[in-house]
């Protein structure tokens, strides 16, 4: 027989003989258990040491983390929902591996290093004054009780340092840190009264009185009302206009929530200037005189629209469109006089005129003389500034110095019924320096430009002007104002130049032109004497040597200049041309033209 077959036979009469002892000591079971077990068991555990199969399953070990689960039901509900020391473990380990058991009576199976124990790994992390020195294990840790059976809420250990006495409930973390009891981070945006604006800053107790924090008021009038400037008289929804940010800033839309939108200045007048009652109660009105009448320093007279020419932004500032609303459009200066500068009167009853002279008569320098239509030559812009064209309306335009002339120089008396001559002298008479000596007729001379430009033709008078006179100045001649006393004659004028000494009389034309004296062309032949002979050669003077009074007047007779050379001694007469002939006194004439010489 082989080794396997005496192998398998003792087993086999080891297994009966252990039968057969436990069959046979079954009533001595303790110790049979205490006999088999590797060790004892700790003192909570003993009342399960005398069945095995309540801690072990044969051939199974990895059953026995299940066995202590149906035991330890509330460690197995951490491992389920993950929480606790148990369920947050990393790593599903057997129990035994941290519990050992069969070690003795008095073995800590649940080992525990209070010193350097992670809390945190418990699902409550010790944070702020839980971490000081000051605070031990066993003081949240009673020693008669589990270490996961203490208490994880607040009021579990506080509940003697509980100020509210309960009457915030159990949960003192939604309002309390840690790190200190006076270090709040309430959201009270999660209740039904989120702090905002000024809210935020102040105390708690400021609103819960007495620490009472259920049924706090939530209304503004009930913690406010003493603080009401209106004194209950805008009712008590105070954040119909107000927001907690601050009591000045008003949010109320009065454009869209009323009926009358504020505009210009209303937008800065406070509620109150004009809401003096109580604002449900009493309406106001919405037209301007009603609140304004105080206002007007028209007296009532224009009437209570005062829309119709004022606007919001300023009493100064007038909209009123005279020009579109009336049959009176302003012009030029009108548009800066003041409305009350016309409308003295009532405006709706008073009705004006709208002629010029009916407000300006006392401005009217004419005194009436120029009748009642100022718009006839004045315009809006300026008095000074006359339109009236008296070159288009008139017979009479107005050329040089009479378009710098006054009205009233010309128009002295009443302009429609005392007509005005045209001619220069029926005005200028008094400035007429010749005294009238040369006629009314100005215009011949003078030019409306001025009056020393003179513009005269001469050639329409009897001394028309040639030569060297066309250049000479008027008043080279003309001595005096009164021109008709200038002669017309030369030697009147130019005694001076006449080198004749007047032996040739003062008709100074019958040799000389204008053109120049020493151009002269006086033809002897054709005056009753003519010149042959010796006579050509002689000088006028050597004939006409004595003066005269104007027209040169000599005798023909040869013995008339002669009379010294006469060797006849006036035997043969006075006609001496009878016999001589004007070449030679030597040559004789002798019956038919016979010339004899000796």
């Amino acid at each position: 027989m082989d080794n396997n077959f005496f192998k398998w036979l003792s087993f086999r009469t080891f297994a009966i003989a252990v039968g057969v002892l436990v069959f046979s000591f079954q009533a001595h079971a303790d110790s049979a258990s205490d006999l088999l077990m590797p060790g004892q068991l700790i003192q909570a555990h003993d009342k399960y040491k005398s069945d095995c199969a309540n801690c072990h399953k044969p051939y199974d070990k990895a059953a026995q983390s299940g066995l202590c689960k149906d035991c330890h039901k509330e460690i197995a509900k951490d491992i389920a929902g993950k929480h606790g020391l148990h369920g947050l473990m990393k790593e599903d380990k057997p129990c035994k591996e941290c519990h050992t058991e069969h070690k003795g009576r008095d073995a800590r199976i649940a080992k525990l290093n209070t010193v350097n124990f992670d809390h945190s790994t418990t699902g409550f992390e010790l944070k702020g004054a839980h971490l000081s020195s000051k605070v031990l294990c066993k003081d949240c840790h009673s020693p008669l009780k589990k270490y996961r059976e203490a208490p994880v809420k607040c009021i579990g250990c506080h509940q003697k340092a509980d100020k509210h006495k309960g009457s915030l409930g159990p949960d003192c973390e939604n309002c309390h840190e840690e790190k200190d009891w006076k270090t709040t981070h309430f959201d009270h945006s999660k209740t039904h009264f989120p702090l905002l604006g000024k809210h935020m800053d102040v105390k708690c107790k400021a609103c819960h009185i007495n620490d009472k924090f259920k049924d706090t008021p939530r209304l503004c009038n009930d913690c406010h009302k003493k603080d009401d400037k209106h004194k209950g008289n805008f009712g008590p929804k105070c954040e119909t206009c107000h927001d907690a940010k601050s009591w000045k800033e008003i949010l109320f839309d009065h454009d869209k929530q009323t009926k009358y939108p504020l505009l210009g200045k209303h937008r800065e007048t406070k509620c109150v200037s004009c809401h003096k009652g109580n604002l449900y109660k009493e309406k106001l009105k919405t037209n301007c005189f009603s609140c304004h009448k105080k206002d007007d320093k028209h007296k009532g007279k224009f009437g209570t629209k005062c829309e119709s020419c004022h606007v919001e932004r300023s009493w100064k500032e007038i909209p009123f469109d005279h020009d579109r609303k009336t049959k009176f459009p302003l012009l030029g200066k009108h548009k800066d006089v003041k409305c009350n500068a016309c409308h003295k009167g009532d405006l709706y009853k008073d009705k004006l005129k709208m002629d010029c002279f009916s407000c300006h008569k006392k401005d009217d320098k004419h005194k009436g003389s120029f009748g009642p239509k100022c718009e006839t030559c004045h315009i809006e812009k300026s008095w000074k500034e006359i339109v009236f064209d008296h070159d288009k309306k008139t017979k009479y335009p107005l050329l040089g110095k009479h378009r710098d002339t006054k009205c009233v120089s010309c128009h002295k008396g009443d302009l429609y019924k005392d007509k005005l001559k045209t001619d220069c002298f029926s005005c200028h008479e008094k400035d007429d320096k010749h005294k009238g000596e040369e006629g009314r007729k100005c215009e011949s001379c003078h030019h409306e430009d001025s009056w020393k430009r003179v513009e005269f033709d001469h050639r329409i008078s009897r001394f028309q002007l040639t030569g060297k006179h066309a250049l000479v100045e008027c008043k080279k001649c003309h001595l005096t104002v009164v021109f008709k006393e200038a002669k017309s004659d030369c030697w009147s004028c130019h005694e001076k130049q006449d080198v004749h000494k007047r032996t040739l009389g003062t008709g100074c034309e019958t040799c000389h032109n204008t053109r120049d004296w020493k151009d002269w062309d006086f033809d002897h032949d054709k005056t009753g004497f003519k010149l042959d002979g010796k006579h050509r050669s002689l000088k006028c003077i050597d004939c006409h040597n004595t003066p005269v009074r104007t027209k040169v007047v000599l005798a023909a007779t040869c013995v008339s200049c002669h009379e010294k050379d006469d060797k006849h001694d006036g035997a043969f007469g006075m006609q001496c041309d009878h016999c001589h002939i004007g070449s030679n006194w030597k040559t004789i004439k002798v019956g038919g033209q016979r010339w004899i010489n000796y």
